[in-house]
């Protein structure tokens, strides 16, 4: 058997007013979508419980077949491990955005979506003037990602952590164009994390990468935001959970992360960039290209969250109209010519254009392939799935079923 699962993440919303009482999935234009309903069955489920955080962290997970109750540890560790960075029982990893605040208001969880080379350069500063500090002992690592998401090790062994699982941070995602004041970090160790973002202030300020930056038109990176941590998490291989081996396509190191968790292999596309201007098509032809070595292939594409964080409700449409396009319909396509399939498309989480913000609640999934018995859905979208008798409450118990281990 082989199976593809295709994530547009954030792609399930609420009716807009623009788009005529309809929602972004209603209103796009997705005939290889509409043909996974037609073909098999639509249904809904919850990826996101109320009691966690409404983030793809839990969604990811979650959708990939992991109860995140039992094995959500933190979104930093995650991202760690798309790094190759291997957390010893005593550290710690962090979250670090590099954004833009502006008299206490988050203007710009991205820092006008800073170039890579240049967020290195800025945490490169803090390394050489921050974590050096007597006081942190050489225990802190600033780790330079992709563009503006970045991550902070803690290293236990010199220095103990002075974190715990009470301590509570905020995604800067969640409180775009909202006063900050009340969003530091609490709990345990917060006053260590907001003294390094306080610090970061300082040392960003007068950089020259800034200055730059500033000269050429460009938003600056005021300082970083940490948020997400935790320690490292252990998950059973997904081929001992479920059987299929597995490859990820994402441009995204959150997902990259959670496959190396997991022991799929990660397929990178040069041309995706985690953003509106990825590479739709190299990314569908990867996944076509890797069905041929691998049991089960997931696509994920974060353009339509970006949009929804960005309140761009034509970016949204036009978006998962490029993922029906040329990741859908190939996919479909190919998988029909392997013999036994199946196919899953569902998103990890709603992200809201009224609020731009990841939301709580259901995301519509479409299933079809051998052994599926089609329903009376032929078009995929919010409204059938709300309406509809399949429901996963406990969205991690889609995997088995889709698997057909249920």
């Amino acid at each position: 058997m082989k199976y593809a699962i295709v994530i547009p993440d954030g792609a399930a919303d609420e009716p807009q007013t623009a788009l005529g009482g309809q929602t972004p999935l209603e209103a796009a234009h997705t005939p290889n979508m509409d043909r996974v309903a037609e073909l098999g069955v639509v249904a809904r489920a919850c990826h996101t419980p109320k009691e966690l955080p409404a983030g793809s962290e839990i969604g990811n997970l979650s959708l990939l077949g992991y109860n995140p109750f039992e094995n959500f540890t933190g979104r930093a560790p995650m991202e760690a491990a798309a790094q190759g960075i291997q957390l010893g029982p005593a550290d710690w990893a962090v979250r670090c955005n590099l954004v833009t605040i502006v008299d206490q208001v988050m203007r710009d969880f991205t820092a006008d979506h800073i170039t890579t080379d240049d967020a290195t350069a800025l945490l490169r500063a803090a390394q050489e003037q921050i974590a050096t500090a007597t006081k942190f002992r050489g225990s802190l690592e600033f780790v330079p990602g992709v563009s503006y998401r970045n991550l902070l090790i803690w290293r236990g062994e010199k220095l103990p952590a002075p974190f715990s699982a009470d301590t509570r941070t905020r995604a800067p995602h969640d409180i775009t164009d909202q006063k900050v004041t009340q969003d530091y970090p609490r709990g345990p160790g917060s006053d260590v994390l907001c003294e390094l973002m306080n610090a970061s202030f300082e040392v960003f300020h007068d950089h020259p990468t800034n200055a730059a930056r500033h000269a050429a038109g460009k938003g600056v990176a005021t300082n970083v935001w940490l948020w997400g941590l935790g320690q490292a998490p252990r998950l059973r291989a997904f081929s001992q959970e479920y059987g299929p081996r597995g490859a990820m396509i994402t441009a995204v190191d959150l997902l990259r992360g959670i496959a190396a968790l997991v022991g799929w292999d990660r397929i990178e596309v040069p041309t995706a960039t985690g953003y509106l201007d990825t590479d739709y098509a190299a990314k569908g032809r990867a996944g076509v290209a890797a069905l041929d070595s691998y049991d089960i292939v997931c696509v994920h594409v974060e353009a339509s969250d970006e949009a929804s964080h960005e309140g761009r409700c034509d970016e949204k449409v036009k978006a998962i109209e490029e993922v029906d396009r040329h990741v859908m319909g190939p996919l479909l396509d190919a998988l029909r010519k392997h013999g036994d399939w199946r196919i899953m498309i569902s998103p990890d989480h709603p992200t809201f254009l009224r609020t731009k913000v990841h939301t709580h609640g259901n995301v519509p999934v479409a299933m079809a392939g051998t052994g599926i018995t089609p329903d009376q859905f032929t078009t995929y979208g919010d409204t059938n799935a709300a309406n509809s008798s399949l429901a996963f409450d406990e969205g991690w118990k889609v995997m088995p079923w889709f698997i057909g281990t249920k």
